[in-house]
């Protein structure tokens, strides 16, 4: 597949690492020749310097026989108008744009984007996502990393093993038998900053970051098991009044649970632009590292602090003296991969990637087949995948036990009809049944082949 990605910064360098280690046929555009040759040394891909929104540069790039092309430069005016181009000039037939801008993103305008006006496919808003991890942080709060499937019936649950957990130095085999109806799976373990998929003989120790699929009335048991007592979310302090954490503060306000929401800002003008648009929330006009006004925000009794400015270090600082101010919960918003070793260290109880949420969107709208949803994890280190078995694909037909998976494969759930079930090895795959898959990334490609399905356009 030809695919043309226009920008080189955070979100086109993942998702031109993603898809350049899928073989696909990449270009990438920006008009920094720094990121581009930062991005054709380190990757598979070829590099075009100048601005994606030019035809002659679209052209270099090969728009003529692209098949799919990403929009996702700094520019929402530029990401726009290169699908434009991209359309009218190349017709290449598959475009999506990212689009930071609230005022784009209007439900009341989404007639805009049609092909006889502003011809893209799919508009990602990465500030909209990480509003909804965020969120789904929040309603998880003993977690690092959580996300759902299979219609909301299974969440996938990142924890922390502390010293205390109940799980400790007992093998996944014997676990899994002494907790027999638990609907929970191990399908991923990270220890030592290597990720790895278990086998039923490997024991859990203190210190490991561990991905668990649960059916989601398990969740509060598994958490448990877990050494992670669920935990009441009734007071939220919010630092930082951008796009991300306005709409947290939104969402919170039109929860029927009326949690009580404070959020803090810096620049006046945006404080101001905050608290015209919410109704029940407190807007505090202010540094966000101030210890006197974390004090007068109530974080000493707050059960959890979101820090979501636009700046790592600030919502790396802004976390850390939140705890030590005495919040139960401090969750940061990490633009910075190599930053999120500190966590612990600091801690801070959990983070959000904003690249991986995006690569993820993005995945979502470019697999074919009968793939449903992708989740990335971590540093693009292993992907969720739920997806339909077909009837032509190897897995049809078989117990779980004879499907020659990867080392770094395991299956999370198997859903049947209405029924989501917790694999065991004699369970077979029908037609029609849906899996949730985890993989590790050099993986990918061998459970695509599974399943027969590629990366492609729709």
């Amino acid at each position: 597949m030809k695919i043309i990605i226009c920008g080189a910064g955070q979100v086109g360098w993942q998702i031109a690492r993603h898809l350049s280690g899928e073989r696909n046929d990449v270009t990438v555009i920006d008009n920094n020749g720094e990121l581009i040759r930062r991005a054709t040394d380190a990757l598979d891909v070829q590099g075009v310097t100048g601005f994606a929104s030019h035809p002659d540069i679209l052209d270099r790039a090969g728009a003529r026989d692209a098949d799919l092309l990403i929009a996702a430069t700094h520019s929402d005016e530029v990401n726009m108008v290169t699908c434009q181009i991209a359309h009218s000039v190349f017709q290449v037939p598959r475009k999506i744009a990212r689009l930071r801008s609230s005022a784009y993103l209007d439900a009341i305008y989404s007639d805009l984007y049609r092909t006889d006006h502003l011809p893209i496919d799919v508009v990602i808003s990465p500030e909209s996502e990480v509003a909804k991890a965020a969120l789904q942080r929040l309603s998880a709060p003993s977690t690092f990393d959580v996300e759902t499937f299979l219609g909301g019936k299974i969440q996938l649950l990142g924890i922390v093993l502390e010293d205390d957990c109940p799980a400790l130095n007992t093998p996944l085999r014997q676990l899994n038998e002494i907790f027999s109806s638990l609907r929970a799976i191990v399908a991923g373990i990270r220890r030592d900053r290597r990720l790895f998929a278990p086998d039923p003989g490997d024991q859990l120790f203190a210190g490991d970051q561990v991905y668990i699929f649960s059916h989601v009335d398990d969740v509060a048991r598994t958490l448990e098991i877990f050494g992670k007592p669920p935990l009441k979310q009734e007071r939220v302090v919010i630092i930082g009044a951008g796009n991300v954490g306005l709409s947290v503060a939104r969402t919170l306000e039109a929860r029927p649970d009326r949690i009580r929401a404070k959020l803090i800002e810096r620049d006046r003008y945006r404080a101001e632009f905050a608290a015209d648009r919410l109704e029940r929330t407190i807007v505090l006009n202010g540094d966000g590292l101030s210890a006197e006004l974390l004090e007068e925000a109530s974080v000493p009794s707050a059960d959890a602090v979101l820090a979501v400015t636009d700046d790592d270090k600030t919502n790396i600082l802004a976390a850390v003296r939140a705890k030590q101010a005495g919040a139960k919960l401090a969750i940061t918003l990490i633009n910075d991969p190599t930053l999120v070793p500190l966590m612990g260290a600091l801690d801070i109880d959990a983070y959000i990637n904003p690249r991986a949420t995006t690569v993820s969107t993005i995945l979502r709208h470019i697999r074919h087949g009968r793939v449903r949803d992708i989740y990335s994890i971590g540093d693009a280190e292993a992907e969720v995948m739920e997806a339909q078995v077909m009837s032509t694909s190897s897995m049809s037909g078989r117990a779980i036990r004879d499907i020659e998976f990867p080392e770094g494969v395991l299956i999370g759930a198997v859903q049947k009809g209405d029924r989501v079930l917790k694999p065991s090895p004699d369970m077979r795959l029908e037609e029609g049944d849906i899996v949730l898959i985890f993989a590790l990334s050099h993986d990918v490609p061998e459970v695509e082949r599974l399943l027969q399905v590629s990366i492609d356009f729709f």
